[in-house]
């Protein structure tokens, strides 16, 4: 569900960067309190982990598309929501910059549809309601599957609205919403069933963390390092060998497209679309999560995509690297987020009591 820079006008795209710099903003400010030492590393790790997981599609039977999780819900109950939007703005971030997944124009559009709806909405209003204290792990795996199912919809349809206000004829939002929605649902299933995994393992290792994301704590004497250890050999694994088995049929998004518009790339054209579309091109060293090939043998890359595509697994050193590179790319700057926030916390001091009357 990465948003394109063809498929968001300059207005729709400048408005949607402020409002998420706007709930970064409140996430910063909320997160002061309960962002300690152990909070941070387990910020940068949970990051990662959600990267290297988004570089697998799974295919959607029967359609020709494919999905992957958006790890927004899976942030919040492990870290909490505002520090989980946090992560996930980095995620994309690296993501947008460095892998070319998703515009430059469309990252405040791609951050709230995969963080705002999850984060803020699913995860305080479905997750919690549903997997309350004393839960049994079958109500708390029914919980992350409604609340996956409620937080994709939600992104889904933010999708289709930007493209709308965007004035994309191309995509007219009756057809693109009848087409978007049903094929998120089913990708939200298979998103419910990996977070409730996840969730499940966290909660047999180390109950505490969810105890205190869910209470807006710090992690205290909770213990992580196991916890830590195990998603950090997922992103290992995740990242550098399973994204191997990505599949290659289209996400959802770009298969909705494709019904619609009968392609699955829109063209844009404009000074500020052309000036960022340079910008990415100029940053993205490993484009489509692959090593960038030289001009010469730009030819013999795209003939050699095509035969890898049509084989199963697609064993490729250049995925492994983008996986291994991209994890730790993010696990730097989640972590780099939290220690900058915790930082700025101990310059301020603590809060000075108000003067006696």
């Amino acid at each position: 569900m990465h948003m394109a820079d063809a498929l968001v006008s300059p207005a729709v795209g400048g408005v949607m960067w402020a409002a998420t710099a706007g709930l970064a903003a409140f996430s910063v400010k909320k997160i002061k309190g309960d962002l300690d030492e152990k909070k941070v590393p387990l910020m940068g790790v949970m990051g990662a982990f959600v990267f290297a997981a988004q570089m697998i599609n799974f295919s959607i039977p029967g359609t020709g598309s494919s999905g992957h999780i958006g790890g927004g819900l899976l942030l919040a109950v492990i870290l909490g929501p505002c520090a989980a939007f946090l992560s996930m703005a980095s995620v994309l971030l690296i993501q947008a910059l460095f892998f070319a997944d998703g515009g430059i124009l469309a990252y405040g559009c791609n951050v709230f549809n995969l963080g705002f709806f999850t984060c803020f909405l699913a995860y305080p209003l479905v997750y919690r309601k549903l997997a309350r204290e004393g839960s049994t792990t079958g109500r708390k795996a029914l919980a992350a599957l409604a609340a996956a199912l409620v937080g994709l919809q939600l992104g889904a349809f933010s999708v289709v609205l930007e493209t709308l206000f965007s004035g994309k004829t191309e995509l007219p939002f009756g057809a693109f919403v009848l087409l978007m929605q049903p094929i998120h649902l089913a990708i939200g299933l298979v998103e419910g069933l990996v977070t409730a995994a996840v969730v499940a393992y966290v909660a047999k290792a180390s109950p505490d963390i969810l105890e205190r994301a869910d209470s807006k704590e710090g992690l205290g004497q909770a213990p992580t390092r196991k916890v830590l250890a195990v998603l950090a050999v997922g992103v290992l694994a995740v990242g550098g060998i399973l994204s191997w088995f990505a599949s290659a049929n289209p996400d959802g998004l770009e298969w909705s497209m494709a019904k619609v518009a009968g392609r699955s790339e829109l063209e844009a054209e404009g000074k500020v679309h052309d000036g960022l579309a340079e910008l990415q091109g100029a940053t993205a060293f490993m484009p489509d999560y692959s090593f960038k090939p030289s001009a010469s043998a730009a030819a013999a890359t795209e003939v050699a995509a095509t035969a890898a595509a049509e084989t199963w697994p697609a064993v490729s050193a250049g995925t492994s690297a983008a996986g291994l590179v991209g994890g730790a790319m993010t696990l730097a700057l989640a972590a780099l987020v939290g220690w900058s926030i915790r930082a700025a916390k101990r310059r301020k001091g603590p809060a000075q009591p108000a003067a006696g009357r």
